[in-house]
């Protein structure tokens, strides 16, 4: 692959002009989306011209149109011409996963991606030479306790719940699904913050309990902010570094692996490993790396992510699977979505 691009590219640089762009590319769809641009689009019910979306959204004409033109090129907006003048619509893409009101929004995913990681990832550098997360001089908050940067306001913390929210909308099902976990009639998901996966469990798996054991204040906004009254999903607080873990036939890690050293990981799978019974399992939601270190892209990208934020990295199946059998797991299982999130799956 990598002959592949360099021999593509001797004679003009398409690729890599094109990766160079990715920062611009992304900070467009960003600012689209906290101006407003696909809520209205999608509400208009017509196509706009440049001159309307500005009026609407108080910006200039001149600005919103070469964001427009942008949202066009990389084929997330419509354009059509009549009489001299461009009028922008949306596209199916655009009302599905970038409008507000859709059921599958992405918003507050492209909103924690604006305001948090991308002033993160301005330090990239210095994290690769310090090998720590940046939260200090991101935000001036201490390395050393990440949720505390995290979860540092409450507007914050409902950035990153409305995040996990969005994760589970497009990967929950895929996760839910990677295994039959209908044996298991009590599922814990531990740090499961807004509720998003628990509630994918609770539909794939109606006669199976599914509680979110996370830190009280996390659990308190998810029942105000994400939990709607047709929900089956049980809340409990809790630490599951510090406190006892509820009993439970499956015990979900999702996303917080990654997050930590390797040894507090290891210290964590041995008391979920306590806390089963036999014929308990605990299934692990990360991101895989390939174990011949050429991709998926996206997880490399995810761990280079859990370094400027957090202390942990992404890991390949083996590495999780040595982590397990350390525990006492054994039939370490490992499915690969082919999306963002794979599982891991070890029974005791």
């Amino acid at each position: 692959m990598a002959e592949q691009l360099s021999q593509s590219e001797l004679d003009y640089p398409f690729k890599l002009l094109e990766y160079f762009n990715g920062f611009r590319v992304s900070k467009a769809i960003f600012s689209a989306c906290e101006l407003g641009v696909f809520d209205l689009l999608l509400q208009s019910q017509k196509p706009l011209a440049a001159r309307e979306v500005g009026q609407a959204l108080a910006t200039s004409e001149d600005g919103i149109e070469r964001l427009l033109d942008v949202l066009v090129g990389i084929q997330i907006l419509e354009v059509e011409h009549v009489e001299g003048t461009a009028y922008y619509s949306s596209t199916d893409v655009s009302n599905l996963y970038l409008a507000k009101a859709s059921p599958k929004s992405l918003h507050p995913m492209i909103v924690y991606f604006s305001q948090t990681i991308y002033p993160l990832w301005s330090n990239l550098g210095d994290a690769v030479r310090e090998g720590k997360n940046q939260n200090e001089k991101a935000f001036g908050l201490p390395s050393e306790d990440i949720f505390a940067a995290m979860y540092r306001s409450e507007e914050e913390m409902l950035k990153f719940m409305g995040l996990m929210n969005s994760t589970w909308v497009i990967d929950g099902h895929d996760i839910a699904t990677a295994f039959n976990l209908a044996a298991f009639k009590s599922i814990v998901d531990l740090g499961g913050c807004s509720g998003g996966l628990a509630s994918e469990l609770a539909r794939e798996y109606p006669s199976s309990r599914v509680t979110v054991l996370d830190l009280p204040r996390v659990i308190q906004t998810a029942r105000q902010h994400f939990t709607d009254s047709g929900s089956t999903i049980h809340f409990q607080e809790g630490d599951f570094f510090e406190g006892d873990l509820p009993p439970a036939d499956l015990y979900v890690l999702a996303r917080i692996i990654h997050d930590w050293k390797e040894e507090k990981c290891e210290q964590l799978l041995k008391k979920i490993h306590s806390s089963c019974s036999p014929g308990g399992g605990v299934l692990i939601v990360e991101a895989l790396l390939f174990e011949n270190r050429r991709g998926p892209i996206t997880a490399q990208l995810f761990s280079l992510n859990m370094l400027v934020q957090t202390e942990g990295k992404e890991h390949p199946p083996s590495r999780y699977t040595r982590m397990l059998t350390q525990a006492g797991f054994s039939d370490v299982q490992v499915c690969r979505t082919g999306k963002s999130y794979d599982a891991v799956l070890a029974i005791k």
